[in-house]
Parts: structure tokens; C-alpha cells; sequence
């Protein structure tokens, strides 16, 4: 019997990862490419050679299939919004812009004063209007490269754009197309009122085809429509209906819930909601713009030859509550609920009595803290399961504080490379060897330890966080 491989390929920022898992989902091969943006502190531009994109998938692809053998499916995830122009041959006409690049402040106003958030979210889930997005961008070409724009045939995205070079198809997925604001999630269609707005025609953009969808072929591979990095994350970790959710603790924090339906428009709420790849679903992403790097930068800064399993074991001597210390985590603003990008962070309360331990651990409070706070601001049910990854899930501490705060159970899984095993996923069951997205995830994802509330009572140090952060922000 032929044993099925599966690739899962994860472009992230600065990062590619791709990982081989066999039919039980176990690991058998890993990849990592680091690059480096290209920047221009003189005009802001965030870009990057598409070419390198693609050069680094076809590297990591053969090196894969040399190590573990003939590999039957992959599927890519991609970081949102990063945009690639190119002529009718698919010849870039300009470096990627990436998502990080701001140049479209100006544009992302004029589509505000045109559309206005509440229509904007409720045919796109957006409620923000920023310059991250591909609308604006593609004004601002329009505005400021009429040269480039009025020669451009093609629109892709990252992710459309590795599955174009893999197959030669012009194809994309809605999770991708659910921030660029031109894209309707509700009808899973080009926004034809935008795309007119901006200057943009529907034969200029990529066909529109389902999530877990075989759309070519690469060296014999079946190359199968993935997903947004964030979907394909969440997936990774079992997350495939509302009893569960997932959250990652890494750099930032962010929190993927799934959902059946677009939630009414809130002027006062900036959370998104995107297309989901299980059909038929939608969901909810949180984060907050700092979470795993403020220990980091806390280490790094007054402690570097200390280890994180070191200041781990201080913070476990001291109390739930850090003897009334508290931290505010806002090094880099605010986001959600709370959007003041102009905040920032303050450790409080603090005495000649507290130590590092007490430094450390108000640092885990405070993300705990801001997990608290986001699920109660969007109404997840109490016994919703929450499945942590990234960095803050390697330590067992951290993850207890989140169950005792959160008075909810917490799980972290086996496999690490979360967004590589749910594109695995992905490409499974888009191959047609599992009936759906749900069922290889459960053959897949396996839980390798749950933290349930040990009765730690947090409420008081929670409410102290509350208040000083309402009373910050209120300034």
C-alpha cells in the first residue's frame, strides 16, 4: 500500500518553513528559509523580490522530496495582503509590496470618504480602512505609477502568486482575498463597486476557486489551494468548529475563533472577520501588536545570560498577582479591544520588595490578561476549549496562568509547525483522502497536554488590569 506525504509550506514574513507529514500526521522532513525585506527609511516601502518567493518553494520542495521521498499533495499558506503586479506573461512590473508598507495612507482615506467603514465591513469584513490593504495599494499605483499600473494584467496575491509559478494557473482562494477590500465575502465575488473605484478590472484578477481544491500540479505533486496563514494556523491545531479555539503566544498574540456568520457592524469594534477554508464558515481574528516579545525584550535587555526555563522558574515563586504589580503591555500601542496606537507600557504598583521573578511573571499576567479580555469582548463561550501554540506554549507556567485567568482549559499539541501541518491538512483533504478538512485534522492534531483551572483566583489582579489600562487609555 502507497503511504500517502503531505507538504505544508509556510511564507511568513521574514520566514518560509515547510514541513512533510505522513498519513498520521506525523513529521517527516523540515525546512526553514529566513530572508530579509528590502526597506527604504527614505520613502517607507516595505517590498521584496517575487522571484525570491518562489525561488525559495522550489528549493524547499525538491530538498523535501530528495529527503522523504515522492510527495503525493502540498498546499501554501501566506501571510495577507502583500501584493504582485505583473504583465500579461507574469512578469513582475515591480518588487512585491508587502503588507508591512504603509504608501497608501493617503488612497486608504479616499476610499474611506467614498465608502465609508460600515459598507466596507459589511461587504468585505473589514472594519478598518488602511493602507496595509490591497485596494489602496493598487490607488496608490494608480495615483503615483500610472508607468506600472497601466501596464498591469495581472493582480496576485502571495499566495496565488506561489500557485501560479507552481502550476501556471491564475487561480486564488477567498481566505487570501478577505482583506484586500475589493473582495465580497458574503457572495464569495469581486467587489465590482471598488474594483470601478480603483481602477480595476475583474479580468485583471485571478479566478476564484474553493479552499482544499487540487488546482495543478508540480513534479508530479498535486498542488492544492491553501490558505490565510492564520486560518492554516488554526487548523494546524484542530480548530475546525466553534468548541474550540485557537491562540499563539509568539510575537504578537493572536486569536483565530470560528463562527458561522459575519457578526453585525460595530463602529466601536475593529476585529475582522475573514472567509474560513471549512465551506461555509467564517472567522473572528484578535491580536494584540506585542505578547512572547515582551519577555524576550524584558530578557534580552536586563537578564541575557539568564535562560526563558530559568525565569520561568523565579516567576513560580511568586503569588498569582505579582504582590499587586501589574503591567501594561502596550510596547508597541494598542489594538484590540482598545485601538491607540500611540500607547504604551508601564510596569505599576512596583516596590523595593519585587524582583525579577515578580517582572517576569507580571509579564505572563498581562498577556493572560489580554486573552481574558478579548474573549470576554467578543462573547466565547465559557467552555470553549482554547488550543495554545507558539513560543508562550513551551512554557508550562505561562500556560497554567492563562487557565487560571481564563478559568477555561487549555491544550497545546504535539506538533509545533502548526501552520505547515494544517496546509497538510489542507492538501489532504483536498486530494480527496479524507472526506473533509474536520476529519484529517483529526487524524492529524494530536493534543499533548491540557491545562485545566487549578484555582488560582485571578479576579482581583484582572480587575487592577482593567482599571489601569481603562484609566491609561482614557487620557
Amino acid at each position: 500500500m502507497k503511504n500517502n506525504l503531505y507538504l505544508g509550506i509556510d511564507i511568513g514574513t521574514t520566514s518560509l518553513k515547510a514541513a512533510v507529514f505522513n498519513e498520521n500526521g506525523g513529521r517527516e522532513g523540515l525546512r526553514s528559509v529566513d530572508y530579509t525585506l528590502d526597506s527604504d527609511p527614505s520613502t517607507g516601502y516595505i517590498e521584496f523580490d517575487p522571484e525570491k518567493y518562489a525561488d525559495m518553494c522550489f528549493r524547499v520542495i525538491d530538498e523535501l522530496t530528495a529527503e522523504c521521498g515522492q510527495i503525493t499533495a502540498l498546499s501554501v499558506d501566506t501571510q495577507g495582503e502583500t501584493l504582485i503586479l505583473t504583465d500579461e506573461n507574469g512578469k513582475p512590473l515591480c518588487p512585491a509590496v508587502v503588507w508591512l508598507d504603509n504608501r497608501a495612507t493617503a488612497e486608504a482615506e479616499t476610499i474611506k470618504a467614498e465608502f465609508g467603514n460600515k459598507t466596507v465591513y459589511e461587504v468585505t469584513g473589514q472594519p478598518e480602512i488602511s493602507a496595509g490593504w490591497p485596494a489602496s495599494k493598487l490607488l496608490w499605483f494608480r495615483n503615483n505609477k500610472p508607468e506600472i499600473f497601466s501596464k498591469i494584467k495581472k493582480v496576485f496575491l502571495l499566495e496565488d502568486w506561489i500557485l501560479y509559478r507552481l502550476t501556471g494557473r491564475f487561480v486564488t482562494e477567498p481566505t487570501i482575498q478577505s482583506s484586500t477590500i475589493y473582495f465580497d465575502i458574503s457572495n464569495k465575488i469581486w467587489w465590482s463597486d471598488m474594483l470601478k473605484f480603483i481602477g480595476i478590472e475583474g479580468c485583471q484578477l485571478p479566478e476564484i476557486v474553493r479552499s482544499a481544491e487540487v488546482v495543478g500540479e508540480y513534479r508530479g505533486i498535486k498542488v492544492v489551494s491553501g490558505g490565510l496563514d492564520q486560518v492554516a494556523g488554526s487548523i494546524g491545531v484542530g480548530v475546525t468548529d466553534s468548541s474550540k479555539l485557537s491562540e499563539m503566544t509568539g510575537t504578537a498574540l493572536a486569536i483565530v475563533i470560528l463562527t458561522d456568520k459575519i457578526p453585525p457592524y460595530n463602529p466601536d469594534s475593529i476585529v475582522p472577520c475573514h472567509i474560513h477554508c471549512i465551506d461555509g464558515k467564517y472567522c473572528l481574528i484578535l491580536w494584540s501588536s506585542t505578547a512572547g516579545m515582551c519577555l524576550k525584550w524584558f530578557r534580552n535587555t536586563f537578564c541575557p545570560d539568564v535562560s526563558f526555563k530559568d525565569l520561568d522558574a523565579e516567576a513560580a515563586k511568586v503569588q498569582p498577582g505579582c504582590d499587586g504589580m501589574t503591567l501594561l503591555p502596550h510596547f508597541c500601542g494598542s489594538v484590540i479591544p482598545d485601538y491607540a496606537p500611540e500607547a504604551r507600557a508601564s510596569f505599576n504598583g512596583v516596590t523595593l520588595a519585587h524582583t525579577r521573578g515578580h517582572f517576569a511573571r507580571s509579564i505572563m499576567e498581562s498577556v493572560a490578561f489580554m486573552l481574558r479580555q478579548d474573549l470576554e469582548y467578543i462573547g466565547v463561550p465559557a467552555d470553549s476549549e482554547i488550543r495554545i501554540t507558539g513560543g508562550g506554549a513551551s512554557s508550562p507556567l505561562w500556560a497554567q496562568i492563562k487557565a487560571d485567568v481564563t478559568k477555561r482549559e487549555l491544550s497545546t499539541v504535539c506538533e509545533s509547525e502548526t501552520a505547515c501541518l494544517g496546509c497538510a491538512i489542507i492538501a489532504a483533504a483536498g486530494v480527496g483522502n479524507f472526506p473533509s478538512i474536520a476529519e484529517a485534522a483529526e487524524k492529524f492534531v494530536s493534543r499533548k497536554k491540557v491545562y485545566s483551572p487549578a484555582g488560582d483566583n485571578y479576579d482581583e489582579a484582572y480587575n487592577r488590569y482593567i482599571t489601569l489600562n481603562t484609566k491609561y487609555l482614557a487620557k
